[in-house]
């Protein structure tokens, strides 16, 4: 974990050793200053040198330039050295995510990622920036003025050491304890971040049922927990600092009654009395500065974990090594014998199935609810791996292809549309990123939605709202279909959700949808009877098995599943 985290300096090793170079030339500093004030005591005031004494306080001015100096350095480039680190973490972080299977976000909570990306970060890059200076002032200025004071005074020193053992085993001791109180805080803050974004992203599900009571209950279950931890965390924190501070002013007195009666027996000078209080000011800091590492290496530390938890989760697909490009020729598709069940699932979805997507033709899929119709859908991009059996396009495996390469060929009109809280411009780029303006007009034309954009005072520059909320239904679907106008692929899987629209948007949906289909595989999750109708092949899912296929005629002359379902009208 150690060896892991030193990684992230690599690239700014200047930065590191300048602030530790720094740091340590501050520590330096701090040691010289009572040692000046002995020689005063010792020497100088006793021999009446004025001209060595004005020497001696010009030097000590020095030495407090100096610090000010070294502080503004450690302060602002320690700090942008830990923001560096931080922004390399979160890039590394984000760009993990993005190869992540579906499978690792069905599981994970958006809140506790961003809590990952935000929080967990932030404590890190503290972390990175003042726990190796905090560790080498600390050691470096606490070695450093023991070898002085021991020079002066070995009985003295001992006796003003009396409180170091304790306050480091009572360190050691209390920093575990607190590492395993910031870790459940942390995870805490993660469920808090989870439960207000769930409420906000459905606070119109809320309002329109009336659930504000029971969203503010739920909220406040787990702020409660929440205080709880942190009221746990901070009893901790309160008995690990009042007795580290109570040791802290136990130096003191150790050094004080310890150098009297030194004094009093006559093993010591009044001076080296006066320059060991003046170390235990300097010896001090640095101890506090141990107590803060050891309580920021903990939070750090914890953060660090979380954060090496997510880097280490696999993409649970993944490229084959001597994967391929896909090349399509006709775009038929081939499911062979697959079965598939979900991770958390002791059933099947679909169960032995082998269906084949002929290429150039409509095909549409129907079944009940949970029939395993978006499963099926979910499974030609590679979103999902079939726990057995094979998928062909074209006679190639998809196993076998690069993803990029089967994405980039495979156009999604998904039945939940996700719009970017952008303009409409940038929405419609997803298809092509390249897109000029020409070919964004072309593709809203070519899902009808060209004349409606083209009356808006912004036009393409529009803002849509988060996940398109300043859009009807309607206009968010035909977006998403101009999207895979501009992409142009030559599989289609059209999860048509026009179940919920009014009869103007679905006929405006449906005519850019044969448009856009023609001349392509196309999968249809069929809603709507107009769809089906038009439909080259239907196949009629149960549970997760085909049942029956054929066209509409054909299927209602079978009198079956499809009939049945036809007549309700049951196509969710």
């Amino acid at each position: 974990m150690l060896k892991r985290f030193l990684s992230y300096y690599r690239p700014y090793k200047g930065l590191f050793f300048l602030d530790m170079g720094v740091a340590i030339f501050a520590s330096a500093l701090a040691i010289l200053f009572p040692t000046l004030t002995r020689q005063l005591l010792r020497v100088e005031i006793p021999s009446q040198n004025l001209r060595n004494m004005v020497i001696i306080f010009g030097l000590m001015l020095l030495i407090y330039i100096l610090q000010a100096v070294c502080q503004y350095i450690r302060v602002t480039w320690g700090h942008i050295l830990g923001v560096k680190m931080e922004t390399d973490m979160r890039s590394e972080l984000f760009a993990h995510l993005q190869k992540l299977s579906f499978g690792y976000f069905d599981k994970t909570k958006t809140g506790h990622m961003m809590s990952r990306i935000t929080n967990d970060l932030f404590q890190i890059t503290e972390m990175a920036h003042h726990a190796p200076e905090d560790l080498l002032i600390s050691v470096a200025t606490i070695l450093g003025s023991y070898i002085v004071m021991f020079s002066y005074s070995v009985p003295l020193s001992l006796v003003s050491m009396i409180p170091l053992p304790i306050m480091v085993f009572y360190g050691i001791y209390y920093g575990m304890r607190m590492k395993a109180s910031f870790r459940k805080v942390r995870t805490t803050v993660a469920d808090v971040n989870s439960n207000v974004e769930n409420s906000l992203m459905g606070i119109r599900e809320v309002k329109s049922f009336g659930r504000e009571s029971y969203q503010e209950a739920k909220f406040n279950q787990v702020n409660d927990v929440l205080r709880d931890s942190k009221m746990g965390q901070y009893r901790v924190m309160g008995r690990y600092h009042s007795i580290l501070g109570f040791f802290r002013e136990l130096y003191y007195f150790c050094t004080i009654a310890g150098g009297t009666i030194l004094i009093f027996m006559g093993k010591v000078q009044s001076y080296d009395l006066v320059t060991f209080i003046l170390y235990v000011g300097v010896v001090l800091p640095p101890i506090d500065r141990l107590i803060n590492f050891t309580e920021q290496l903990q939070q750090g530390m914890a953060s660090f974990e979380r954060f090496t938890q997510v880097m280490d989760e696999d993409p649970s697909i993944q490229d084959a090594k001597d994967a391929k490009a896909l090349k399509v020729e006709e775009g038929t598709v081939v499911f062979d014998q697959i079965s598939f069940s979900y991770d958390n699932s002791s059933s099947d979805v679909l169960k032995d199935l082998t269906v084949t997507l002929t290429g150039g033709t409509t095909v549409a899929l129907v079944g009940e609810s949970g029939a395993g119709k978006s499963t099926f859908a979910s499974l030609i991009p590679r979103f999902y791996e079939p726990t057995s059996g094979r998928i062909l396009i074209d006679g190639q495996d998809i196993n076998s292809l690069k993803q990029s390469s089967l994405r980039q060929n495979i156009g999604f009109v998904q039945q939940n549309v996700f719009l970017f809280d952008d303009t409409i411009r940038e929405n419609l780029k997803y298809g092509k990123v390249d897109a000029t303006d020409e070919q964004l007009w072309a593709a809203l034309d070519a899902a009808n939605l060209g004349s409606f954009v083209r009356s808006l005072p912004l036009g393409l520059d529009t803002q849509v709202g988060e996940r398109g909320t300043l859009l009807s239904g309607g206009q968010k679907q035909r977006i998403s279909i101009a999207r895979v106008f501009l992409k142009n692929p030559p599989i289609l899987i059209f999860d048509e959700a026009t179940s919920s629209l009014d009869t103007e948007s679905e006929e405006l949906i449906s005519e850019a949808f044969a448009r856009l289909s023609k001349g392509r595989t196309a999968l249809v999750i069929a809603h709507r009877l107009t769809t089906v109708k038009n439909a080259d092949c239907i196949l009629v899912l149960d549970e997760g098995t085909l049942v029956e296929s054929g066209t509409h005629s054909e299927l209602l002359q079978k009198n079956g599943h499809y009939a049945k379902l036809y007549k309700t009208q049951d196509f969710s």
